[in-house]
């Protein structure tokens, strides 16, 4: 593996991991009043053309990173859009 790759892996996994407590805490404690609708749709969205993206490029950091993080992604709209 190169040098490169491994940032890049590094990377998603920053990235991703900065959005999963905050989907873990929701989905643990059933809350999402204090969740932005706009930010939580956006990451959700956003998960899911950065996994197409990086499927379209071949890209391992991006897909594997992005498809690890959008179930929790989609969980945490799903709940925000049905607890409000």
């Amino acid at each position: 593996m190169q040098l490169i790759e491994i940032l890049g892996y590094a990377a998603s996994a920053a990235s991703g991991g900065a959005f999963l407590p905050q989907a873990i805490r929701a989905l643990r404690t059933r809350q999402t009043h204090d969740l932005s609708l706009t930010a939580v749709a956006l990451g959700a969205v956003g998960t899911a053309l950065w996994s197409a993206y990086g499927v379209a490029i071949g890209s391992g950091p991006v897909t594997i990173s992005n498809l690890i993080v959008m179930p929790f992604a989609m969980a945490t709209l799903y709940m925000k859009l049905r607890l409000g």
